[in-house]
């Protein structure tokens, strides 16, 4: 692992490492990230804690955040991000940036709010394999 202070201008997902949903959908980016282009932390690492700081998270959000760019991008803006980034027919789901952002944020709230009922809880944070270990913060 690399510390937060250390990483370039790579994108960086933060998410939730006790969250089922969170965890698949960062495996689910990490498999279709073929240019290894992101670096990752969960929010409850001290990269984590560190990022949201410097760049103005307030410490009880607890959304999927993307930095890239200077900017930290939250919720369907993160998700939707992540997605143009990821390039190729990823990119399609840009056209989604035509709904108005509370809407998609009322959505991913949504979700969000019922995560764990859903998808259930981790006991602990995801400890990345040996072959991702450098794309994550620590």
């Amino acid at each position: 692992m690399i510390n937060a202070t250390d990483f370039t201008t790579d994108p960086v997902i933060l998410f939730d490492g006790l969250c089922n949903l969170c965890h698949a959908s960062v495996q689910t980016v990490i498999r279709r990230d073929k240019q290894a282009v992101f670096k990752y932390a969960s929010l409850q690492s001290a990269a984590g804690q560190t990022l949201r700081a410097v760049h103005g998270v307030e410490p009880t959000v607890d959304s999927i955040i993307l930095i890239h760019g200077g900017q930290a991008y939250l919720r369907s803006d993160a998700i939707l991000e992540i997605l143009h980034q990821l390039g190729g027919l990823y990119r399609i789901f840009s056209i989604l940036r035509l709904i108005p952002a509370w809407l998609l944020d009322t959505l991913y709230n949504w979700v969000a709010g019922h995560r764990f009922a859903w998808f259930g809880r981790r006991e602990s944070c995801m400890v990345p394999t040996p072959d991702l270990l450098s794309r994550f913060l620590s």
